[in-house]
């Protein structure tokens, strides 16, 4: 068997359309011979595209991953929409299709900061129950709207009904609604049939192995968690020496009289709420969280 540690790490798939995110994962526990593998930011099942796998002690990360920005390119069907708002649902509406002007007009409304209500058929949680378990039983859940950010949302071409898009949004955006709420303000409906991701924060989907590929293909391809890893998700992180990592090993807390260095260079050089403290062989040692103004462990990985 192999040594535990070369299942640690992070690997970029190409999902499938047909499979749901879970299932996707399959051929990933059976390569590295463990169940410990999860993944961030799930994708529907008519979708494909990147998505990232975590496995081992990376999988404690996964908040990290879900927050980044991601970017997408959608085809989108107008005249036609469905209760799922994408190719598996049943039609419940059929309207006249936009000119492309009106689809571009309606376009600029949808850039920036937005109010957007998640579809009903999602895995959001209504009193503790998720909306498509309520959608299915014919209780249609209220999907009250939140705040998400659309940085950059393009037409790359139409042919009516079909229109495709670019998207690069912020974490929480449904696709799925973007394309719902675009057709109501052109004046018609519609929803997608097709939708791949394309980038997780700083990894591409150019780079991400398929379901089929080998099984040394896949081992491969896991990547340790390493400063790099933390660049391309956004999140700030400093260098500790031998000292500090022995007091972390042995549980002192981050304000004790050695350890409030770390506190003091965080507070000078780090903007945010979460960093990473690695070792000088790019190891990562632990991950912190600020609450309150005051940094706590979030996780901490040297034994």
């Amino acid at each position: 068997m192999k040594e535990k540690s070369k299942y640690n790490g992070l690997l970029l798939l190409d999902k499938k359309p047909g499979l749901t995110s879970f299932e996707s994962l399959g051929f990933i526990k059976k390569t590295l011979a463990t169940g410990k593998v999860g993944h961030t930011g799930t994708l529907d099942k008519f979708a494909s595209g990147l998505l990232i796998a975590l496995s081992g002690y990376a999988g404690k990360l996964t908040p990290l991953f879900n927050i980044c920005e991601k970017e997408y390119e959608a085809q989108v069907c107008f005249g036609i929409e469905t209760d799922t708002l994408d190719p598996e649902g049943e039609v419940i509406k059929e309207t006249d299709i936009p000119e492309r002007e009106s689809i571009e007009k309606a376009l600029s409304a949808f850039r920036g900061v937005i109010q957007q209500a998640p579809p009903a058929f999602s895995a959001i949680h209504i009193n503790g129950v998720r909306a498509h378990e309520l959608a299915r039983q014919g209780k249609m859940p209220e999907m009250k709207k939140r705040p998400v950010t659309i940085h950059k949302l393009e037409l790359l071409s139409f042919e009516a009904p079909y229109a495709f898009i670019r998207v690069v949004c912020s974490s929480g955006t449904y696709i799925r609604s973007l394309a719902r709420d675009i057709a109501i303000a052109a004046g018609s409906s519609s929803h997608l049939v097709a939708l791949k991701r394309t980038r997780i924060g700083g990894f591409l989907l150019k780079d991400a192995v398929m379901v089929t590929d080998t099984q040394n293909t896949v081992i491969d391809a896991l990547k340790p968690i390493t400063p790099e890893v933390f660049k391309s998700i956004s999140i700030p992180f400093i260098y500790i020496n031998e000292k500090y990592i022995n007091a972390i090993r042995h549980g002192q807390s981050l304000y004790s009289t050695l350890l409030k260095d770390i506190v003091d260079k965080l507070t000078g050089t780090i903007h945010g709420q979460v960093a990473g403290l690695f070792d000088k062989h790019n190891t990562l040692i632990a991950v912190l969280e600020q609450k309150q103004g005051k940094w706590h462990y979030a996780n901490v990985f040297v034994k």
